[in-house]
């Protein structure tokens, strides 16, 4: 039995389902754009996946390019032979791996991993150096300190940057630090710096000279300087005399953000990351630094693609204004838990929407109106999806 076959159609009458020639993936996997199952690129065509076999995430079409592989490849035809969707646009990304692309991606990578090789060696850092800059600035093809990042989806295709990003994220941190952005926090210390992870931001800090106590819930296993293992709080209430810093936050965590600055006393507070609604700190947290600090200084700092951190400055405001601006329930105005979306369970029960999907922890609602205008394909690949919550009466 043909994967085509099993769902009753022959190869040229499957077709993706595509937007702006991207994929449209439900549950992880592009879909029909007819019935909304599961699809699969073959040679030349695509195929439904057969009622009850499991989509063949291991297949080459879905593989993402390794160093290990690529490096063993020695002509473009053999790359293409190994990771067949850089050919085909619709599972590239909208994009054709040309190449130019090939040859450019397996220079940089070259680079990048000598690099790193040489970095992975040591632990300690020597003042003026910073290695996770300059290994982002080997991706990005530009030389210096100067990251900017105009990387075309084809090289991006064989960087495979959010790869690299969480690479470097668990070997030095989340955000990446610039010079100056360390200038600046040079200047309000000594500092007291809480979820310090690996210690980098710490370890190119005293590297400067600047005086800096650093803790984290739980210290990374090969930090870059002495990292004290403790919550938030009680390091921020035994260096009361400290500036505190709070580089990249947990966007779920209150405990590593919105607790550590209700437990601070000084005037002054030190914030790296994005603002309100990215992957940086909590919803009452954001809502803290907007009522009761004010910014009074901003240096950009070095940012991945998509991201916009920078280092903020801010001064406590003289009076303190408590945080009662608590979410509502848009239909009944109901008091809801902070930081949650859409309507309350009292009026999703009472008036249910045509279609709910549970995502990312979030119930997200479609009206009947939305439901009836979109593909075909997408609807009903909506219906079948084990993220739906099911519901009566939508309408």
């Amino acid at each position: 039995m043909t994967l085509a076959s099993a769902s009753g159609g022959a190869h040229g009458d499957v077709r993706p389902l595509l937007t702006r020639g991207r994929l449209v993936t439900v549950d992880g996997h592009p879909v029909c754009e007819t019935c909304g199952s599961a699809v699969v690129p073959t040679a030349d065509r695509w195929a439904h996946v057969p009622p009850g076999r499991p989509l063949p995430r291991r297949s080459r079409w879905f593989n993402p390019v390794t160093w290990r592989e690529l490096r063993g490849l020695r002509t473009y035809r053999e790359f293409v032979a190994r990771y067949p969707w850089a050919a085909r646009p619709e599972v590239g990304g909208g994009v054709v791996t040309s190449e130019a692309d090939w040859l450019e991606g397996v220079r940089r990578l070259g680079d990048y991993h000598d690099l790193l090789t040489a970095v992975r060696r040591r632990r300690r850092l020597r003042p003026g150096e910073n290695p996770q800059l300059d290994l982002a600035c080997v991706l990005a093809g530009v030389t210096g300190q100067d990251l900017s990042w105009s990387v075309p989806r084809g090289l991006d295709n064989i960087l495979n940057l959010p790869a690299r990003r969480r690479e470097l994220a668990a070997m030095f941190s989340w955000a990446i630090p610039g010079e100056g952005a360390l200038a600046v926090l040079a200047g309000y210390g000594p500092l007291v710096e809480c979820g310090a992870g690996t210690g980098y931001w710490t370890a190119l800090l005293r590297a400067r000279g600047v005086d800096v106590v650093a803790s984290d819930i739980a210290p990374g296993r090969l930090p870059w300087t002495e990292i004290a293992a403790s919550h938030a709080v009680p390091a921020v209430r035994t260096s009361r005399d400290r500036t505190l810093l709070v580089c990249w936050p947990p966007y779920d965590d209150d405990g590593a953000s919105y607790a550590a600055v209700r437990a601070y006393r000084g005037d002054v507070l030190l914030y790296v990351g994005g603002g309100p609604g990215g992957p940086t700190g909590t919803v009452r947290f954001h809502a803290e630094l907007e009522l009761n600090w004010t910014p009074v200084e901003q240096v950009a700092v070095p940012n991945w693609p998509g991201l916009r951190d920078r280092l903020v400055v801010y001064r406590r405001n003289p009076v303190r204004r408590p945080l009662t601006g608590r979410d509502r329930c848009p239909s009944c105005r109901r008091f809801m838990p902070t930081g949650s979306a859409g309507r309350c369970d009292a009026c999703f029960a009472r008036w249910p929407p045509a279609m709910a999907l549970r995502i990312n922890g979030h119930r997200v609602e479609y009206p009947r109106e939305v439901v009836d205008t979109m593909p075909a394909g997408l609807r009903l690949a909506f219906e079948r999806s084990p993220s739906r919550i099911l519901v009566s009466g939508g309408g």
